[in-house]
């Protein structure tokens, strides 16, 4: 089992490091020689998309990266056509919602209760009853938030399984193959100390690692 993780290896430690944890292997690369030998796509955090992928003019966007986002479009067309399963987080939820036709609110007008302000914003979530968020966190949890964008229109096949109290989805799966993306930061939950009441984010890393 192996677990490409499209990102820039130097911002991608913490999710090398819960994948780790669970006994799973993971390479870092955008342009990777061979696809094959991956089992699994994960979709890290970063930066905001540029916003004509969604058809805006640039509005409040921070740290666009075009070819950034050209490539991790590409490794997620390349993995969700060969019916792959697929994790994306903060960044790489926005980024998913958009390959399937959605669109991003580029500065949520809650924005202050979710951006990263020294550290994480810690908010409750509640889960849609049946999905798989629902099995891994119950119907409400709290998580941790770090982004000022949020998913405005749903891309098509997509189903918002978590939202939190200002209805900003916290997850999206897809309606029939193995994509699950959060808006939240499981991999910072996963290894270093939390608070108690906060959802343990190596369930979800588990999850996708060992079954998904």
């Amino acid at each position: 089992m192996k677990v490409l993780i499209a990102g820039i290896p130097e911002n991608t430690r913490n999710y090398e490091r819960a994948l780790s944890f669970c006994r799973v292997s993971s390479e870092t690369d955008l342009y990777p020689a061979e696809l094959s030998s991956y089992d699994k796509l994960l979709l890290p955090g970063g930066g905001d998309l540029h916003p004509s992928w969604f058809g805006q003019k640039d509005q409040a966007s921070v740290s666009a990266d075009k070819a950034l986002d050209r490539a991790q479009f590409a490794l997620l067309h390349a993995f969700f056509l060969a019916g792959k399963p697929i994790l994306g987080i903060c960044r790489g939820m926005q980024l998913i919602n958009v390959y399937f036709g959605g669109d991003l609110i580029q500065d949520l007008p809650s924005a202050d209760w979710h951006r990263f302000l020294k550290e994480d914003q810690i908010h409750p979530a509640d889960c849609l009853a049946g999905s798989l968020l629902h099995r891994l966190c119950g119907s409400s949890c709290l998580v941790n938030s770090a982004h000022h964008q949020g998913c405005g229109r749903i891309g098509s096949g997509l189903v918002v399984t978590q939202t939190a109290p200002d209805q900003v989805p916290e997850a999206l799966e897809h309606s029939e193959r193995p994509l699950l993306c959060v808006q939240w930061h499981p991999e910072r939950t996963a290894l270093s100390p939390r608070r108690l009441e906060l959802t343990d984010g190596m369930q979800l890393i588990h999850y996708f690692a060992e079954q998904m």
